[in-house]
Parts: structure tokens; C-alpha cells; sequence
């Protein structure tokens, strides 16, 4: 059976992205086949779409590392036909084909039933990011993270990731900051629960101190580079980070004196091959307890015919929230 896919390929050297006709044939090897209905955007496929970042390891791939919909067949007895699924990061739209077709086939530990609670739709508006965030603020609450310990900064703010954490973490009784370097964007943030926005502008980041100010109790940081560095320098005693993305970059010049002088944690967020219990666990929560309140406010609706065209916004930094795209009914 044809259907359409949009195809990642290499021509003369140059990373190619086109809508395709593909069969069954064609798909990788795995025990659950998927008809898809929804994916998502993450910055992550854009880089890979457009070649903006070396992300694809296996041309041709079919894009999107999101993707959820209902079982077509499965080999595996875990899944029946007209389950609804999800399946979400490991190798999916990098070296497997993913989510950026009517149809996908995929290995069954990276397959999930989808929650209670949650629509196909809204499992994808959440996708990698929505699980990224909630993996991160379950680990950082593991570490003693606790509302009464003082703010949480969440950088990167109006990206996926960060308006989905701010979002959870105030839902929580945390008192969030939110650190953007988009100063229109500070309504949009305070609706999502914000009780303080930061420009990025307003720091300086060439003179960080190994110990600043005691600011922080806890820290989501899709940044990286020297604004982790500050972050780690103005941690409370005991605070904890977790370091999910590298925006703006991924070296990390600090010194050892936040983590043997004050305990403070920096934990790594893997929101791509952890596996269960964490990742069945996570997704379990986003669908009761630390579903975000305020998840269709913040999330875009698009037809798959117009996903080459939103690729551009997240490149050069215009988009905030969400953005699901709708593969087929």
C-alpha cells in the first residue's frame, strides 16, 4: 500500500527534504506497524529536515522523531490492532524512519500504549519535549527538589521544553523564573505561570564568579554554555540542575566550586534512550498529575502538507510552544 512520506535524503553532498511516495515495503524492520495520525516539531528535526545540524546518521530517513497513532499489526503481544500508541525519540526520524509519514514500523520497546488522559494529539503536543521537561523535574524532585526550597529558573523559556516546564513546575507550587531572550514573550510566559521573567540581555556573562549570589533551588536549563556556567555559580546550597539542551552551546567553562562548596547537582536529562521504569513512568504523569495545564494555549495545529514551511521558524529562533502536526485522521 502507497503512502506519503516526507523523505530526508543526501544529494551531492547536501542534505534534500521532499514529500514522497513510499510503500510498506520500504519501512524499517520492527514488530509494531503504526498508522500514524500525529506528530510533532522539535528543534531536533528541524536541524535534521533542513541540514542546519548534523543530525540524521542514515540517509535516506524519513523525518520526525515524534510520532503517535493506532496499531495497524504487531508481532509483538504487548500491542493489538487499534491500540493507540506513541513512540518517541531512540533512533526514530534519525536512523530509523519516524513520524513524518502515514505509516511507520517500529521496535516494540520504543513503543508505548497511550495513557489515560491523554488524546493522540496531545501526546504529541507534549512529544520528546513535554517528556524531556517531565523527565527532568521527576529527577530533579528525586534529588530533594521541593517547592519550599526556593525558585526555580527555567532558561530557554518560551522554547518547547521550557514553556512546558514552566508550566508543570508552577502547576507544582514552584515559584518559576523564566530567563528568554524575548522580551514580547513576557505575557505569553506569566500566563503559563511564570512569577518572574529574565532577559538574557540583562546578565553578564563574562564575569561569572566560581560562587555568585545563592539564587536558585532548582534549574531547567536548555541552554548550555556559559549561562549553565552562571547557573551553576548562583545555585542555593543544595540546589539542583537539570541540563536538557545546548541552544547556545555545548561547552561548559565552570569550576568545581557550586558542586563541593555548596552540594549542588548537576544532573544529565537522556531523554532519548532512557527506558523503563523512567520513560512508561514519565509518560504515565504527564497524563495525570503533571499534565500541563495549560497545553492546547501553547500548542500549534498544522496540516503535513505545510511541515516544510514551518522548518525555517525554528531555525531562526521565531517559534514558542508547541507545534503538532496532523499526518492524517
Amino acid at each position: 500500500m502507497s503512502f506519503k512520506a516526507y523523505l530526508i535524503n543526501q544529494e551531492e553532498g547536501k542534505v534534500a527534504s521532499r514529500f514522497v511516495d513510499m510503500d510498506d515495503g520500504q519501512l524499517d524492520p520492527g514488530e509494531v506497524a503504526i498508522a500514524v495520525t500525529h506528530s510533532s516539531i522539535n528543534y531536533k528535526d528541524a536541524l535534521a529536515a533542513t541540514g542546519a545540524g548534523r543530525i540524521i546518521r542514515r540517509f535516506p530517513c524519513v523525518g520526525g522523531i515524534d510520532l503517535a497513532g493506532k496499531v495497524l499489526a504487531s508481532s509483538d503481544p504487548r500491542f493489538k490492532a487499534g491500540d493507540e500508541v506513541l513512540a518517541t525519540s531512540y533512533d526514530i526520524g534519525v536512523a530509523h524512519h519516524g513520524g513524518y509519514a502515514e505509516r511507520a514500523r517500529i521496535p516494540a520497546a520504543w513503543v508505548h500504549k497511550l495513557p489515560a488522559g491523554l488524546t493522540c494529539s496531545e501526546a504529541m503536543a507534549l512529544g520528546t519535549a513535554g517528556f524531556t521537561a517531565g523527565l527532568g523535574i521527576v529527577r530533579m524532585e528525586e534529588n530533594g527538589l521541593k517547592p519550599g526550597n526556593g525558585p526555580v529558573i527555567v532558561t530557554g523559556a518560551t522554547g518547547g521544553v521550557g514553556s512546558l516546564a514552566v508550566d508543570m513546575l508552577a502547576a507544582r507550587g514552584y515559584e518559576v523564573v523564566a530567563l528568554t531572550g524575548k522580551e514580547s514573550e513576557t505575557d505569553y510566559l506569566k500566563e503559563l505561570g511564570a512569577s518572574e521573567v529574565m532577559l538574557r540581555q540583562s546578565l553578564d556573562l563574562a564575569k561569572i564568579k566560581p560562587l555568585g549570589k545563592e539564587l536558585w533551588a532548582g534549574a531547567v536549563d536548555n541552554l548550555g554554555g556559559d549561562f549553565l556556567a552562571w547557573i551553576a555559580s548562583t545555585m542555593k546550597q543544595g540546589g539542583t540542575i537539570a541540563s536538557i539542551g545546548l541552544a547556545a552551546s555545548m561547552n561548559l567553562n565552570t569550576t568545581v566550586a557550586p558542586f563541593i562548596l555548596r552540594g549542588a547537582s548537576l544532573l544529565g536529562i537522556d531523554s532519548g534512550y532512557i527506558g523503563d521504569p523512567y520513560r512508561s513512568g514519565v509518560w504515565q504523569r504527564l497524563a495525570s498529575d503533571m499534565k500541563p495545564c495549560h497545553l492546547a494555549a501553547m500548542t500549534r495545529h498544522i496540516a503535513f502538507a505545510d511541515l516544510p514551511a514551518a522548518f525555517d521558524d525554528y531555525i531562526q529562533g521565531r517559534v514558542k510552544g508547541r507545534v503538532v502536526v496532523k499526518i492524517a485522521d
